[in-house]
């Protein structure tokens, strides 16, 4: 068993590192931090709307649609390089499997082309 907790050890060391120095940054900037908003800084950025506003307002959907196609490609990229790379090692079941994957992928493209994710006008 001894043997078993020896070889976690370094995991629990990394682990312990990555908490204190989270905090040591999380401190930090509560203590450091120059607070003085200007119009820039709380103005619309990438969601469309005013930062400090009407929580219950309307907002412009095609924000989230188009992060959504983000997400689509960034995920089919993700995982077509490491199937192309086994492909001739995964067999029939991996080929199947990658186009199930592809399809629902396709499925939500076309859900964000037919909401007009893709026009900007």
């Amino acid at each position: 068993m001894e043997v078993l907790l020896r070889e976690y050890l370094p995991i629990v060391i990394f682990l312990g590192l990555a908490i204190v120095l989270g905090l040591v940054f999380i401190f930090a900037a509560l203590i450091l931090a120059v607070r003085n908003p200007d119009p820039e800084k709380v103005s619309a950025y990438e969601c469309g709307f005013n930062a400090f506003d009407d929580a219950r307002m309307k907002f412009d959907v095609r924000f989230y649609l188009v992060s959504i196609l983000f997400i689509i490609f960034d995920l089919e990229i993700a995982f077509l390089f490491p199937w192309a790379v086994a492909f001739k090692d995964i067999g029939i079941v991996g080929f199947w499997s990658m186009m199930v994957f592809l399809a629902v992928l396709t499925v939500g493209f076309a859900y964000e082309w037919k909401k007009g994710a893709l026009e900007w006008a």
